[in-house]
């Protein structure tokens, strides 16, 4: 099997028409990317986010994938869960 990595940087990024399709979404793209690294960094399976952030599997799936257009607040509740902010001296 080929990662898909590979497939677009090597044979997919040929083709005008996927370039201009993949950079009209790339921002899209940097908010999934960026969403499923926190994620993996944190330890977190989807089914975790989906718990804490109390919203359908659905809405997750779909910013993990890029082919969502989520408000501020989604991206700054799914943020929170991922990341909670850190704890100070006073706080333990």
């Amino acid at each position: 099997m080929i990662p898909v990595e590979e497939l677009h940087q090597k044979r997919w990024r040929k083709s005008r028409s996927y370039r201009k399709a993949y950079e009209t979404l790339e921002d899209e793209f940097a908010v999934a990317h960026a969403l499923l690294k926190a994620r993996a960094e944190a330890d977190l399976i989807q089914e975790e986010v989906v718990k804490r952030m109390q919203t359908p599997q659905s809405t997750i799936a779909r910013l993990e994938s890029g082919t969502s257009d989520p408000s501020l607040a989604v991206l700054s509740r799914c943020s929170r869960v991922i990341q909670p902010p850190p704890r100070t001296r006073s706080s333990w």
